[in-house]
């Protein structure tokens, strides 16, 4: 009895983690800065938090030189991830934005045999396959999305990029996860920092304080949607399968799109088109979740005979 509760509060951890995720995009497109402005603070806001919860905590993770310049690296990766996909929701809305980012299983399924030098997985290719349609469907007929559109596929195809190579740095050079955390923020928040600074000289812009508006929704974001979600699936990870986890993931779309037509009121500028696209995009999604699943219960009756 007392495994199942402690089971069942994990789960709540993990539905806690994706409506977070979900969240995202609302705060994206609540706060009136550009994305470049509301990237660095994120960022800012995020290593500054994360920084003192590690001091007095007294867990501040330690390494050499040439480990946190693989590190902060990724976080510029992410930094880039970041930059489109609020870019995305800026000229468009939250739900293309995140529908757009459920790309990224198209371009995991295609860069990762190519980096990894890995077999290609049919199954995964025609599910990625169905998931070009639904974009394609979306972005030929709602056109005044198309700015949007591509800049969230951008998005998709940086964070395929970080998932793969981040998956590649905590599994060989076995790091801890809150030092890929700490110096992946660091690495962004300098690398957004030096965007940022290029923008301001090339268009001449000055330095942008937000509102208490403002500060109160990056203080969710940062705080909440980023090192709160963080924790959270690290949380979970300890009694939960990786498998799991990221199945649970795949409905952070839909709960973007949800919570963007309840506060946004979205529903009335989105067509047909989108929502055949997304249902597109989603039986992509879980098709690939179902093959995974299949392949992993394979694996475990091969090992046990």
């Amino acid at each position: 009895m007392h495994n199942v509760t402690m089971k069942n509060k994990e789960y709540l951890k993990l539905h806690v983690s994706v409506v977070l995720a979900g969240l995202t995009g609302i705060l994206g497109k609540l706060i009136s800065l550009n994305a470049i402005f509301l990237v660095w603070y994120r960022f800012v806001f995020a290593i500054i938090i994360f920084y003192i919860i590690l001091f007095f905590t007294n867990k501040f993770p330690r390494e050499n030189i040439k480990d946190i310049f693989k590190i902060a690296v990724l976080g510029m990766l992410l930094g880039l991830h970041f930059l489109f996909f609020f870019a995305s929701i800026k000229y468009s809305n939250v739900a293309v934005g995140v529908v757009c980012y459920s790309l990224e299983g198209f371009f995991t399924a295609i860069l990762e045999p190519v980096l990894m030098k890995k077999s290609f997985s049919t199954g995964n290719i025609m599910c990625s396959l169905i998931a070009v349609a639904g974009i394609s469907l979306i972005f030929h007929i709602d056109t005044h999305f198309r700015a949007g559109i591509v800049l969230g596929i951008i998005s998709a195809l940086l964070i395929a990029i970080y998932t793969i190579y981040n998956k590649v740095m905590v599994m060989s050079e076995q790091k801890t996860s809150k030092s890929m955390l700490f110096y992946e923020l660091l690495g962004g928040s300098i690398f957004v920092s030096i965007i940022l600074i290029v923008y301001m000289i090339i268009s001449r812009a000055g330095f942008i304080l937000p509102s208490l508006m403002n500060f109160t929704y990056i203080f969710i974001l940062s705080f909440f949607c980023t090192i709160g979600l963080y924790i959270l699936q690290l949380q979970v990870l300890r009694t939960l399968s990786a498998f799991t986890v990221s199945l649970y993931g795949n409905f952070e779309p839909l709960y973007g799109i949800l919570l963007a037509i309840l506060f946004l009121g979205e529903g009335k500028e989105l067509g047909i088109s989108f929502y055949l696209g997304m249902c597109l995009i989603f039986i992509s999604v879980f098709l690939q979740s179902f093959i995974k699943s299949n392949l992993s219960k394979k694996r475990a009756r091969t090992a046990q005979i």
